[in-house]
């Protein structure tokens, strides 16, 4: 199996969950970089799965349905109208000889779910290397339950998010805790990486919970103050 990022936008990426010659595609915000992948790799497309609403990560589902009219479309209820598989928590499904498992993962969206297939997770925007995606709903409870939850899978789990903030996130890390000799070595490392044009991801649930500030926060209310922090960053 490869699992392979599509860049789009600035710095978004689109997973494509390669087997043989299927492939599921994860957030799919821009059709053209997908459609032309899957052509030059010959793939038929076997899914789409959708983390959230947001535009970034859906703005190609209609583009590329028109060209792959038999692949379904997983997603929360609140992409129903893109979705004509609508999950939830607990539900699970079979697609490359896989079982994909699902997380609500709220806060960031009201709806966000993540998928977990095996030890892959695509956590869309509820989860970033060093960080976590804002709190756009308000309900900062949801999404520090969220982290909660990650926090309980195994640390091998490779995580995949929806997009390459890992530099910035590492700086707003080290300007909070300047002797922390992890997040000093981790962004000397992604700066090296992003200078050679390479992902910084996947990462994993043990490395994040080495540098990610918000995966160690053990209180609401200081998570509150970290994340406003962030936003002003």
């Amino acid at each position: 199996m490869i699992i392979h990022p599509i860049k789009a936008f600035s710095d978004n990426y689109i997973w494509c969950i390669q087997e043989e010659t299927e492939a599921v595609v994860v957030d799919p915000g821009k059709a053209k970089v997908v459609l032309d992948y899957l052509e030059e790799k010959q793939l038929r497309l076997a899914a789409i799965l959708l983390t959230h609403k947001h535009e970034d990560h859906t703005g190609g589902v209609r583009e590329i349905v028109a060209r792959h009219p038999e692949s379904p479309v997983y997603g929360p209820n609140e992409t129903k109208g893109l979705a004509n598989r609508v999950v939830e928590e607990g539900d699970s499904f079979n697609l490359l000889g896989q079982t994909f498992q699902v997380y609500e993962t709220g806060g960031h969206t009201h709806g966000h779910i993540s998928f977990l297939m095996g030890d892959h997770l695509f956590c869309g925007d509820s989860l970033f290397s060093a960080g976590c995606g804002r709190v756009f709903t308000g309900d900062y409870e949801a999404q520090y339950e969220t982290l909660q939850k990650f926090k309980r899978l195994d640390d091998d789990i490779n995580v995949y998010p929806g997009h390459e903030y890992t530099e910035i996130n590492l700086r707003f890390a080290y300007d909070m805790q300047t002797d922390n000799e992890k997040i000093s070595k981790a962004l000397e490392e992604v700066r090296e990486m992003r200078a050679k044009g390479h992902p910084t991801l996947p990462t994993t649930i043990g490395r994040e919970k080495e540098i990610n500030l918000f995966l160690q926060v053990e209180t609401l209310e200081y998570f509150i103050e970290l994340r406003n922090a962030r936003d002003d960053f």
